[in-house]
């Protein structure tokens, strides 16, 4: 969430910044809002300053034996206590309409950031490996994948479209890639693994930025209120809510591994073959929680660990810079990874490393300890796939498939799957 005091002092800076990413805001609705609580506010203090002066004019009418002069100033501050309560729930209304006007905004771009309104417009920062030449016709992920143990018709059976069953030799593939990340990001980058919960309820999502802007996206289970997460990063940034930290707990570096649940709401059409686009994946999800000044390092960082896998799994990418307009909601800057799939002879989009800054922080309320004077601060929140599996299976086995359509495993992860050179080769 956006700072309020900084749409009231940098109202035309904020709504320039906001318009790069093609958000257009009501400054005289803002106004209007904000205008309203501050006018009650100050009133309601007026009434408590005057019950004040009231409740010491009592004691002094009273001890002069004032009788009569007492009671009728508690008559008085009877009428000023009805009026307190009154303005009482109207400022709590008043600031629940301008809460809600600022859950609407979405974060401000780093002046860094290109401008564009969409994907076409992300820079290309590097492009890592070289696409693998084959002297063969390339299969794609859905026909080796049902070789090896992939079935959607028994999925769709049990649930319906988007849903995928893996078995056998595929589904060991999948846990091992996810034991794989998360060793890696522990025991290389040094982040702390978490088991978190996979419902949540609609305040932790909206600390996270996924509601209210994300509510058609999200599975709810109506009866108990709560909502499956869409990534672990909902739990993980909420661990530390309403929390004041010590500095030098700072950075934080947390890890997780769970399934994430998403609607794709709008998807139709796009990807609707494979594991591309799902609405059950799992996901290896970092999150970093650092000091304001560091938090554009642990941007870097945090991008260079999702790197790390696909560099050890031997795959082919690209970072890319998203523009103004592309920029997820809570995002001040993001760097996307994109994987070579080969049937496809595209990058696509495997991990996804943002800076969120303070937009966060400030629905998390979740605050960095000062000394002396100074007041506390909020920390800069940051998170990255670090990678997705789904994904990751599939690009793994298009870019190591070979000629009799089994998948050479990369050195680096045949540890995690009983040391196999290679998966799913014809019986002789």
């Amino acid at each position: 969430m956006l700072d309020p005091a900084r749409l009231r002092t940098q109202a035309a800076e904020v709504a320039a910044s906001l318009l790069r990413r093609g958000c257009r805001i009501d400054l005289d609705e803002f106004a209007r809002l904000d205008g309203e609580v501050r006018q009650i506010r100050e009133e309601a203090e007026r009434l408590r300053a005057q019950r004040n002066r009231t409740a010491r004019a009592i004691g002094e009418k009273l001890a002069a034996a004032d009788k009569a002069g007492a009671e009728q100033l508690k008559r008085e501050a009877a009428t000023g206590g009805e009026r307190l309560e009154i303005l009482s729930e109207s400022l709590r209304n008043a600031q629940d309409k301008l809460h809600e006007f600022m859950l609407g905004l979405p974060n401000l771009p780093d002046e860094e950031v290109p401008d564009g309104t969409g994907e076409d417009d992300n820079v290309q920062i590097a492009t890592c490996g070289k696409p693998r030449q084959f002297d063969f016709p390339v299969l794609d992920h859905v026909v080796l994948g049902e070789r090896l143990g992939l079935d959607f018709a028994a999925a769709a059976g049990m649930a319906h479209a988007r849903f995928a069953l893996l078995a056998g030799d595929l589904a060991r593939l999948h846990r091992a890639l996810a034991r794989f990340m998360i060793e890696l990001h522990v025991r290389e980058h040094g982040y702390t693994e978490y088991w978190v919960p996979y419902l949540v309820n609609p305040g932790a999502l909206t600390n996270s930025g996924q509601l209210p802007k994300f509510a058609d996206q999200l599975f709810c289970t109506e009866r108990d209120s709560l909502y499956l997460i869409p990534t672990a990063e909902v739990a993980l940034v909420n661990v530390f809510a309403d929390q004041l930290l010590d500095p030098k707990r700072l950075p934080l570096r947390m890890v997780a591994h769970t399934p994430s649940f998403r609607r794709e709401a709008g998807a139709a059409g796009l990807d609707t073959k494979g594991m591309i686009r799902q609405h059950q994946f799992d996901k290896v999800e970092l999150v970093q929680i650092t000091e304001p000044a560091e938090s554009p390092a642990a941007l870097a960082s945090i991008t260079a660990h999702a790197e790390r896998v696909l560099e050890l799994l031997e795959l082919p990418y690209r970072r890319v810079e998203l523009c103004a307009g592309d920029l997820g909601e809570a995002s001040a800057r993001t760097f996307d990874l994109e994987v070579w799939l080969p049937s496809q002879q595209r990058y696509r989009e495997i991990s996804s490393c943002s800076n969120c800054r303070d937009y966060q922080a400030r629905r998390l309320a979740t605050r960095v300890r000062r000394s002396g004077r100074q007041a506390n601060e909020l920390v800069h929140t940051l998170n990255g796939s670090g990678l997705a599996v789904g994904r990751t299976l599939v690009a793994l086995l298009e870019n190591h498939q070979q000629e009799d359509a089994s998948i050479a495993i990369p050195q680096a992860l045949r540890p995690f799957l009983g040391d196999d050179a290679v998966i799913g080769r014809p019986h002789k």
